[in-house]
């Protein structure tokens, strides 16, 4: 048969695709708006007819039905990663959780580590030399498809077919359904006076030609609209959003000056309108690859100057970052946020950032801290932190003492908690 063909006998319903999931099975979800629609709604309209399967995924953007206390037994959720629409199971008790390196996660699946029996993801139109685009997340996806028993596409023309390792064989689908619904739109976080100061401190740091990391959140975003005066910036990062776009079209980013993939940018997802993803399409200039390959700490090192910026929850004197927790009860995720600190601690003229506002809850409490909530989930440890940013200034603790560290950790955390903290900094001994 030729690829057509192939194409049309194995094109389905959603009900009759999901017939291959066995109880038992584990089915492994690409990141975000990568997540099929149609196949986890017909899923979760027939969960109470499977037992026991797990649906893991990191950064679930939708609530659809499965994420039913109520049916649990039947078909429950493992997060990579915790959003919105999954942090309430893990308060009921029935959304586990998997911590993990991003970087790692193909490792992990390829070595049995992390189960994959069935993979549901959306895909691009099919090419002329059959071939599928993973085109808004390349993530741990191919990792998965090797190990996967079935392999269920949901095509969707609204995906964009992007270049880079990121292309699924028609020969390698087990069965396909179609639906053509606008690809999920998430637009760019909320930026607010403590933002765009913390910004400036980064942007003030970045010079022309160095080459981002930037992740997902109001500070991150605030950094990349500062930068649209900075020229020939280079990208590799795990997420693309629409401000990576917007320094594009301001003429700020061309990749000209990487040492490594000059003149491309590179990512593992795709997360913003869209317009992002219509300019993901068939562009020359960018590629989609596997995160074992983005984040890795040794490859995205090789780029010179690299700037990893990324956001925090709670710092403490060390260094150590609780990113991802509220105390022990699950936020987030892990992440890429240690792989490209690492990165870019590689990196020859490398600066890693982590960026934070002084305070939360209204200014009640201060996010610099002697020591990290107790059950706080360690992302970032004391030994890789860099520079540290809040709207009162910028850190630097790599190769300080601890006392060195404390200190100036106080000097940017918020004037009214910073005699407390002197306090608290004798009584450790550390000041």
């Amino acid at each position: 048969m030729d690829y057509q063909e192939q194409y049309a006998a194995k094109r389905v319903t959603p009900a009759e695709a999901i017939r291959n999931v066995h109880n038992g099975d584990t089915i492994v979800v690409p990141t975000a708006v990568a997540e099929p629609p149609a196949l986890l709604t017909a899923l979760s309209e027939h969960r109470r007819d499977f037992r026991d399967v797990k649906v893991s995924q990191i950064l679930a953007v939708r609530k659809f039905g499965y994420l039913d206390p109520a049916t649990a037994e039947h078909v429950r959720h493992t997060a990579y990663f915790f959003s919105g629409a999954t942090r309430p199971g893990f308060r009921e008790g029935v959304v586990d959780f998997t911590p993990s390196y991003f970087s790692e996660m193909p490792q992990l699946i390829d070595r049995d580590l992390m189960p994959s029996e069935v993979v549901f993801t959306q895909v691009s139109p099919m090419d002329q030399h059959g071939y599928f685009s993973l085109g808004i997340a390349a993530d741990y996806t191919l990792a998965a498809i090797r190990k996967a028993r079935a392999v269920i596409v949901e095509v969707n023309e609204n995906v964009p077919f992007a270049f880079g390792n990121c292309h699924l064989h028609i020969s390698q689908v087990t069965a396909l359904v179609e639906n053509n619904e606008p690809v999920l739109e998430v637009g760019l976080p909320t930026i607010g006076p403590v933002q765009e100061a913390i910004g400036k401190y980064v942007a003030d740091m970045i010079e022309d030609g160095s080459t981002l990391q930037i992740g997902y959140g109001g500070i991150p975003d605030a950094v990349v609209m500062q930068l649209t005066h900075k020229k020939d910036l280079g990208i590799h990062t795990e997420m693309i959003g629409d401000g990576i776009l917007t320094l594009v079209e301001a003429g700020a980013v061309t990749n000209r000056r990487k040492n490594y993939l000059p003149g491309k940018m590179v990512a593992t997802f795709a997360l913003g309108s869209k317009k992002l993803y219509d300019w993901i399409d068939r562009n020359p200039m960018f590629e989609m690859h596997p995160v074992d390959f983005t984040n890795d700490p040794y490859l995205a090192g090789q780029n010179d100057n690299l700037i990893a910026i990324n956001a925090t929850l709670e710092i403490d004197f060390l260094g150590q970052c609780g990113s991802e927790s509220l105390g022990p009860i699950p936020y987030s995720g892990t992440g890429g946020q240690a792989d490209f600190v690492r990165a870019a601690n590689r990196s020859k003229g490398g600066k890693a950032f982590i960026v934070l506002p002084s305070t939360a809850k209204d200014g009640a409490i201060s996010r610099i801290v002697p020591t990290l909530t107790p059950g706080t989930h360690v992302s970032t440890s004391k030994n890789d932190i860099n520079y540290v940013v809040t709207e009162y200034g910028v850190a630097q603790l790599r190769g300080k003492t601890a006392k060195q560290r404390c200190q100036a950790l106080i000097a940017i955390a918020h004037p009214d908690f910073r005699a407390e903290l002197t306090e608290a900094a004798k009584k450790m001994h550390l000041l």
